[in-house]
């Protein structure tokens, strides 16, 4: 028998060029958008055309209506004398003033030879730098004795004058140079290798391995107990914010040096003294949050990540800023011909932006006044986005950009409409990611954790720093204190004794306080 190839249908060949045409245009949204993601501009910021859903009835929305005649034409203009900014941002400094005067025998006028008057001043104000040294600091005490007893008893009383307790017991490190250590890496990101030269060429060899030492011991001894106070805190709270980042470990037990490990964020909501607490683990499992967060029971604001199910006695609440992401995304990898203020990835981001803009209104609203109004003015246009979106999902590519956009909005719908339940519940995330953000900035000068304990050092005095910055402290100058004053403390250091020390305290000084801007 003569074998024969069976050849392919009509029907298959277009199913074969429909599925990869969808591969076609898969492939080129993605490389569009990493094409933008690369050279384009990073600002999700849109069009103010964009926060109205009807995007073609500008005109009709605009125009005088038919009957009325329209408003006169008028043009303002204010006229403002300069303010002076730059004696506004100077008012703050201190200030060192050098007066320049003729001699008295100077004073004599070259005209007649009559003695001279001071008639007015002259000033030039300059912005002088102070550069950073070194300088060493002796703790000298003197010791008693009683000379009657050294001459007449068999035992003489010694008696010591009382010194401050140093922060690192034989270690040459002062309250100071471990605040300014620690400060220089973790706000200002500034690898240690980069420290040790800095401090190279004001005179001093201070070798990395040193410093890191310090901040690990300094963390361990007197940070965790005040992390573990704020944490407490935390658990107590109503409202809490959570995300994670990725962090590279080397020398971690079990992993390669090229695996990711996770730096875990937890922090309060709006409206109270604000706690920012982060977290070392190896993983993203979602048992660290149900751990981290054991016996907190409030809302928990984060992304769709579904590691966060695992925390019990919650409720989520999901993140606008994220599905109307997935929407931007769509429209910058969509083809330059579409036009993209009418396009369904267009029409999804305005009922975003039209959310945002209605937060923004409420704003200035009391509490209970601003859920009564989400209600009225939210609570319709998430109806309207929800039948659109179940509209145009059946009408979409479910693995195109605008498709993972609408099935994302769909599969958090719960999540993203709890805002409506409480008034102090945010739109987004973002608080949690403008807090992650100095993290993400410092890994790409440091790059990486050397061990697991570092990391969790890191951990605690990013914790420390970012809640001290969130309260208005200055964060070398609430470290100085720390280290100065916690030494000091008789006893264990219980959440009483350390309360003074928390960065919404009345009993710090005024110098641990960021100067208010003018």
């Amino acid at each position: 028998m003569e074998n024969r190839t069976e050849s392919p249908t009509i029907e298959s060949l277009q199913r074969q060029v429909t599925e990869l045409s969808t591969k076609l245009k898969w492939y080129e949204e993605q490389f569009r958008l990493a094409q933008h993601k690369r050279f384009g501009a990073s600002s999700e910021h849109t069009h103010p055309d964009q926060m109205e859903l009807n995007l073609f009835n500008e005109a009709e929305l605009l125009a005088t209506p038919p009957g009325e005649e329209a408003p006169p034409e008028t043009i303002t203009y204010e006229r403002r004398k300069k303010a002076g900014k730059r004696d506004e941002d100077l008012s703050g400094l201190p200030v060192e003033t050098f007066m320049y005067e003729l001699a008295e025998g100077e004073r004599i006028c070259e005209c007649c030879g009559g003695s001279l008057h001071e008639m007015t001043t002259e000033t030039r104000s300059e912005l002088t730098f102070v550069p950073a040294q070194f300088k060493v600091t002796k703790h000298v005490r003197q010791v008693y004795a009683c000379r009657h007893c050294e001459r007449h008893e068999l035992q003489t009383p010694i008696v010591t004058a009382p010194m401050p307790r140093p922060v690192h017991p034989g270690s040459m490190v002062s309250p100071s140079l471990l605040s300014y250590v620690m400060v220089q890496k973790y706000v200002e990101s500034l690898p240690l290798y980069r420290q040790e030269k800095q401090f190279e060429r004001l005179g001093y060899k201070l070798s990395r391995q040193t410093m890191a030492n310090w901040m690990m011991y300094g963390a361990e001894l007197w940070l965790t107990p005040l992390y573990e106070a704020l944490k407490a805190k935390l658990l107590q709270q109503e409202v809490l914010h959570a995300d994670e980042t990725t962090l590279q470990v080397l020398r971690e037990p079990g992993k390669s040096a090229e695996s990711e490990s996770y730096l875990w964020l937890y922090r309060t909501g709006r409206g109270v003294s604000p706690i920012v607490l982060y977290e070392y683990q190896r993983t993203r499992g979602g048992e660290h949050p149900r751990n981290f967060l054991s016996g907190f029971k409030g809302y928990l604001q984060v992304d769709g990540y579904p590691g966060y199910h695992k925390v019990k006695n919650v409720k989520l609440v999901g993140c606008w800023a994220h599905a109307r992401r997935y929407f931007d995304e769509a429209l910058k990898g969509a083809p330059p011909e579409m036009g993209k203020l009418g396009s369904v990835a267009g029409q999804g981001l305005a009922y975003c932006n039209q959310l945002y803009a209605i937060e923004r209104e409420l704003a200035p609203l009391k509490p209970k006044e601003r859920l009564e109004k989400r209600q009225e003015k939210s609570a319709p246009v998430l109806e309207a986005y929800q039948k659109w979106l179940k509209q145009q999902k059946s009408r979409t590519l479910p693995k195109s950009l605008t498709g993972a956009a609408i099935t994302y909005s769909l599969n958090q719908w719960e999540k993203l409409t709890a805002f409506l339940e409480d008034e102090r519940l945010e739109l987004d995330n973002n608080r949690s990611e403008r807090s992650i953000k100095p993290f993400v900035i410092g890994r790409k000068n440091w790059l990486f954790a050397n061990t697991p304990r570092g990391a969790r050092a890191s951990a605690t005095i990013y914790s420390i720093l970012e809640t001290a910055k969130e309260n208005g402290l200055h964060p070398y100058n609430y470290l100085k204190h720390l280290f100065e004053q916690m030494p000091q403390l008789a006893g264990p250091l219980s959440p009483e004794a350390l309360e003074p020390f928390m960065p919404w305290s009345e009993q710090l000084p005024a110098e641990c306080r960021m100067p208010q801007s003018k």
